[in-house]
Parts: structure tokens; sequence; C-alpha cells
């Protein structure tokens, strides 16, 4: 079964962030997308990848070398 969807435990077990710091974010309306059905929160995939790859920083010395 291909799972699409992460609970917040699955979220900070897979990505290393905390439970505290899942649901400040979503308190402070940052983090990643999520899904809110009743109490159940839920990650997309696409969107925690999305929030990676949004994050991502590449030193200058890279940059560099990729010109």
């Amino acid at each position: 079964m291909n799972k699409r969807f992460l609970n917040e435990k699955q979220v900070s077990e897979i990505y290393g962030w905390p439970l505290p710091t899942l649901r400040n974010w979503r308190f402070l309306g940052r983090g990643p997308a999520y899904c809110k059905v009743g109490k159940s929160v839920r990650y997309n995939l696409t969107d925690l990848e999305d929030f990676m790859h949004r994050h991502r920083i590449v030193p200058e010395d890279r940059q560099e070398a990729a010109r």
C-alpha cells in the first residue's frame, strides 16, 4: 500500500522534526502544508518534499562550480 499522507508522529520520525515544532509551525501558520479533518492532522508527502525543496540552501562555492 502506497501511503501518500503521514500523521505528525510519522513526519517527526522520518524528518527528525520534534512534535512540538510541527505543532508550533501549525499554530504560527508556518511549516509544511497539512490537512486537518476533525482532530486528525495529515501531511501529504508531496507537500513535505516541496517544503524541503523550498528551504534548500546551496553554499556559494557549490553555486560557482555549477557555472
